[in-house]
């Protein structure tokens, strides 16, 4: 298996990197192993948070550097390379002045005499998507890095150069060697690191496929495992929403990233035939406003896909989806130009017995739905096996957090597409994966919760716990 840096604007071969041997990977491992145990949990906590705040100010100092390798493989538009940039920062910023308090050890409510203490466990395996090549790793990193854990981190094929990037970080940040690692493995040996003793927890971000071959394999090994997997977002557009506002928002919870985002808004749901009609006239405009480009030239609105996989991926659920009765009120092709580009694709008449009406939709393409009324939209939005992110539109914030309540997804946006935040949890239900990343919750993911009571010397065995 190797590693491919693909211009997505042009199909052309930048670069190939071999995958890691075994004999090598073993070193690895093993360096990992040795650094955690004899130096990265015995550092202070400010010593670890010198070297992550230090990461975030390279990643700053260098942010054009960083964002280009993000535009040149998967085709971010620059705009959004750079705010992820930015993003990585202020994650990696965050656990560095957040970690002190969260390892304070913390008193049981009604005994005196005991305290939880925090405690790293060990070496730590990522598994990291092409989509958001530095913020998905630093949603892993910051924490575990700062809690006491060393990583190692397998990131997506299609992305070595950012891959690379990110390792880079934490050697010039001052990170010893085995705190961070980029390993170029392959499937077969993933699952051997799995196996392997010294590795005490895995997390990964990426399909269902893979979360459910990655949790059966750590389970069989009695670790720890968070799963990020898909998404098929709704957002509910009630009647009382401002329609241009609303369409903006849907635009913005559409295209972001071109589409390829876990939390973008993949299931528009409008109520009212009216309003749906009004609705889809104004998202239909808009998307054909956007234009085609280098995603390096800040004219560009509308990014190549990040692959020729995925653009036939989405082809292919297109077409299917036409073939079940959709309607494709616009776009649905391939643009006639080099690279990987899909026009903006709009999909209505979408039954519960069309493929596309439980499949996610990783790109341009947005599936449109007019309902009658509020529990339609409610019931349609809980109509899925995915359960990661949901957003409801509306003139009134306090009915939307009563809509909200109702929807089964492990995060929730009212009056905005979606969102994240290093203080923010981020994680899903249901086939979406367990398990949260970011703020106190992601910091507590890989941690020993360890109980400590102490009592006086004299103490007898069978003494009822000291009450606080």
């Amino acid at each position: 298996m190797d590693y491919q840096t693909i211009d997505p604007t042009t199909g052309a071969l930048v670069q190939s990197y071999a995958a890691v041997s075994d004999q090598e990977l073993e070193r690895i491992v093993t360096t990992a192993h040795t650094t955690y145990e004899t130096d990265w949990r015995k550092r202070s906590v400010n010593e670890r948070a010198r070297i992550l705040s230090r990461a975030a100010a390279i990643l700053r100092e260098k942010a054009d550097e960083y964002a280009r390798i993000l535009s040149l493989e998967m085709g971010k538009l620059i705009v959004e390379a750079q705010a992820e940039v930015s993003m990585a920062a202020d994650i990696l910023d965050y656990y560095a002045e957040k970690a002190e308090g969260y390892l304070k050890p913390k008193p049981v409510p009604g005994v005196a005499t005991a305290q939880i203490q925090i405690d790293p466990i060990g070496v730590l395996l990522g598994i990291e998507p092409w989509n958001f090549p530095y913020y998905q790793i630093a949603r892993v990193a910051g924490p575990q890095l700062m809690v006491g854990n060393v990583l190692l981190l397998k990131h997506a094929e299609s992305v070595p150069k950012s891959a690379l990037a990110f390792a880079r970080l934490f050697e010039e940040a001052g990170a010893p060697e085995g705190v961070y690692t980029n390993i170029f493995a392959t499937i077969e040996q993933v699952g051997r690191i799995i196996d392997d003793p010294r590795i005490r927890g895995v997390t990964l971000t990426g399909s269902e496929r893979a979360g459910s071959a990655v949790a059966e394999r750590a389970g069989r090994n009695l670790k720890k495992a968070v799963l990020e997997l898909g998404g098929s977002d709704p957002m509910i557009v009630l009647e009382d929403a401002p329609l241009d506002w609303a369409i903006g928002s849907a635009m913005v919870g559409r295209m972001f990233n071109c589409g390829q985002c876990c939390i973008a808004s993949k299931r528009i749901i409008v109520v009212g035939d009216e309003r749906s009609a009004a609705f889809l006239e104004g998202f239909k405009k808009q998307m054909l406003s956007l234009k085609p480009g280098n995603p390096t030239d800040a004219t560009t609105t509308l990014a190549p896909l990040s692959s020729e996989k995925q653009l036939k991926l989405l082809l292919d659920q297109i077409a299917r989806a036409k073939a079940a009765g959709a309607t494709v009120v616009v776009g649905g092709h391939r643009i006639d130009r080099p690279g990987f580009y899909l026009e903006p694709t709009i999909l209505t008449d979408i039954t519960d017995d069309n493929p596309i009406y439980k499949e996610e939709l990783f790109g341009p393409v947005a599936a449109f739905y007019s309902v009658r009324d509020e529990a339609e939209a409610v019931h349609l939005a809980n109509a899925t096996s995915y359960g990661l992110g949901a957003s409801v539109l509306t003139a009134d914030p306090e009915h939307g957090r009563k809509v909200a309540a109702q929807i089964e997804s492990g995060m929730v946006f009212v009056n905005r597409p979606f969102g994240t935040a290093p203080n923010l949890p981020f994680g899903g239900v249901k086939n979406s994966g367990f398990g949260r990343e970011l703020s106190e919750a992601g910091f507590e993911e890989f941690v020993n919760k360890k109980l400590v009571n102490v009592e006086p010397a004299g103490t007898h065995p069978f003494a009822p716990v000291a009450a606080a």
